[in-house]
């Protein structure tokens, strides 16, 4: 009962304490005030991890080199203290010491996290940018974008299609043949994506739906066969894999109209899911 009453605490409270450097240095976390801080879960027993890491490595130092104020917090899952220092050796940012495990708990418990490696990024309050840090740094080499706030709309590709799985998604199916389809798609649903975001932001809640536009390639066509959907396009739909529910509007032209009240239909409970 330590905790007790279990509410929510802010990042800087869970992260308190002495951090480590892979030479051993130690510092406080009030070290990180005033930064955007990149909370990196990961494990060295996890390929994908390995793989994000030198990623990583190369756009840390890119960010710093251009001024920015950012650091990066290892957080391990390392499945020993010999294999979290040799994975932490190579990182040059700082980390929980693996020896304090319920500080490394603490910091899952507060972002939730289901699976490795994720990347939480946030701003120099401690508030989340972005819980998609891992796709951000893999689509933004160059960390142009950094610190990668979230787009209201985005084109379904191989890197962030992962997002699919994490709550219901709105996807625009297009004919991508046709140029400027994809844009013109975006532009079309970004009003009503912003006012949904904006809505929820200001109940300080995530908004219930991600918004996404699909163009034609093999990953697209895998969906379309994974969740059995018609071959039309446009075609608007709303897919919630771990329901595995789907929800299509087939018409022959979508209109601002049509997707705000489907959107609507949606959020009341009023559309009837088919299985996935």
């Amino acid at each position: 009962g330590l905790e007790f009453p279990w509410g929510p605490k802010p990042f800087s409270e869970v992260v308190a304490g002495p951090l480590l450097r892979n030479n051993g240095q130690t510092l406080d976390s009030t070290a990180l005030e005033g930064s955007h801080v990149g909370v990196y879960f990961s494990a060295h027993w996890c390929p994908p991890c390995r793989s994000l890491t030198r990623v990583l490595v190369e756009s840390y130092r890119k960010i710093k080199e251009a001024g920015q104020k950012f650091e990066i917090l290892f957080v391990s899952a390392d499945r020993s203290e010999d294999s979290f220092k040799q994975y932490f050796s190579e990182m040059p940012w700082v980390a929980v010491p693996y020896t304090d495990e319920a500080r490394r708990s603490r910091l899952n418990r507060l972002y939730g996290i289901q699976g490795i490696p994720t990347l939480i990024v946030l701003d120099s309050k401690g508030d989340v940018i972005t819980r998609q840090g891992r796709v951000e740094v893999l689509n933004d080499i160059e960390c142009r974008e950094f610190p990668w706030h979230p787009k209201p709309v985005l084109e379904l590709t191989d890197s962030n299609a992962v997002q699919l799985n994490e709550g219901p998604c709105l996807v625009l199916f297009v004919d991508s043949e046709d140029d400027g389809e994809s844009e013109a798609a975006k532009q079309l649903i970004q009003p009503i994506a912003e006012k949904i975001i904006a809505k929820y932001k200001a109940k300080e809640e995530e908004a219930p739906l991600l918004f996404f536009v699909a163009g034609e390639d093999d990953m697209t066509d895998s969906l379309r066969d994974y969740t059995n959907l018609p071959e039309a396009a446009p075609l608007l739909t709303i897919l919630d894999m771990s329901a595995r529910a789907k929800y299509v509007m087939d018409v022959e032209e979508i209109t601002p109209e049509i997707v705000e009240a489907f959107v609507s239909d949606f959020l009341a409970d009023k559309l009837k899911p088919e299985p996935i």
